[in-house]
């Protein structure tokens, strides 16, 4: 393309959309949004109003159909994301899918087909890769500074648990939550995972045990490479977005901590203390949600790789199948009893 800003449609208006829809609006030059739809048609004219998106729409295939939209922003509900994905292929528009493409490997693989045969970018909405502390610790390992990594350790907490009725279309905590830590891992150490297993619990809300869910797990991954990881979560910390990570390495490890709102430390005579975490995952990854649209926009206008590709986007959704299988059967379950990777050999419409 030799054009200086891509026409952009966003295909859903809830929460994430409207982090889209802002930065695409306010904080990305490249970027023109034509129009915005949600099933919720009064969230997309709020949305519209707000970003000065000139149209608003409740059927998203009006988006897709719209002759001068280059690429779509797709954020509406997970389970809708590979259907959604496999219509824009089929009308030539660039993709940009918030996580997971699907649930189910064989909708990812004829999404990720149809993507391939058009001939349109696709990029997975991992956006913590676009975070500056993840990707100096993802540097540190790739520059050797840390030597052969041996441990990972990745804590990743949200402040309070999503609503049963949310959980009964999440995909769960492993699909909705930990496919992150799984992307990461995946980032972080540049190898692939090979075995992973999962404890669980409900320690917070017996209405997401009633939901089928876990509220609170631990998990071992072990990696292709001999690499050792742990993935810590739990959907209440009290005291806001807790997202740590370790390397340890055989030459030393590299850190990081949580994100805080100011530097001030506090000091009297009954204790030395600071301020809260960032509380949710808005302001604590609000400069990588930016990041991550610059760089889909840069790679449609100038014809780059997308640097979170549709096989990125498949692997966590393997690693949180397996991770299901594991708690499920109490064991550890190697990735090959779940992953039978291939693409159809036809691929014909919907």
């Amino acid at each position: 393309m030799t054009k200086q800003r891509l026409n952009l449609g966003i295909i859903g208006a809830g929460m994430i959309g409207k982090v889209h829809a802002e930065n695409l609006a306010f904080h990305i030059p490249t970027a023109n949004v034509l129009m915005i739809a949600d099933i919720n048609e009064q969230a997309a004219l709020e949305t519209a109003e707000r970003c000065r998106i000139p149209k608003a729409v409740k059927d998203y295939h009006e988006v897709i159909a719209h002759p001068d939209i280059d690429a779509v922003v797709i954020c509406s509900s997970s389970n809708t994301h590979a259907q959604i994905t496999s219509e824009a292929a089929e009308a030539g528009k660039h993709i940009f899918c918030e996580k997971p493409i699907d649930y189910s490997l064989e909708r990812i693989d004829r999404a990720l087909a149809l993507v391939e045969k058009h001939g349109v970018k696709l990029q997975v909405g991992f956006n913590r890769r676009f975070d500056p502390s993840f990707a100096r610790v993802r540097q540190a390992v790739v520059s050797g500074e840390i030597g052969e990594p041996h441990l990972l350790h990745i804590v990743s907490r949200d402040p309070e648990p999503p609503t049963p009725e949310y959980v009964k279309t999440s995909g769960g905590i492993f699909m909705d939550m930990t496919i992150h830590d799984f992307d990461m891992a995946r980032y972080l150490i540049g190898k692939e995972v090979v075995e992973i297993y999962a404890a669980g619990g409900v320690r917070i809300d017996p209405e997401i045990g009633k939901a089928g869910d876990l509220d609170t797990v631990l998990l071992l991954l072990k990696f292709e490479d001999g690499t050792l990881g742990t993935i810590d979560n739990s959907e209440k910390a009290v005291y806001g977005y807790d997202q740590r990570v370790e390397v340890f390495g055989s030459k030393g490890a590299i850190a990081i901590q949580n994100n805080y709102p100011n530097s001030a430390i506090i000091s009297t005579d009954e204790c030395i203390r600071r301020d809260k975490p960032l509380y949710f995952f808005i302001e604590r990854y609000q400069e990588s949600y930016i990041r991550e649209l610059t760089s889909f926009i840069d790679a449609v206008l100038n014809d780059k790789p997308t640097p979170v590709s549709g096989l990125d986007g498949r692997a966590p959704v393997v690693m949180a199948l397996a991770a299901r299988k594991s708690y499920d059967e109490n064991r550890p379950v190697k990735l090959a009893e779940i992953d039978k990777f291939s693409f159809p050999e036809q691929v014909t419409g919907n």
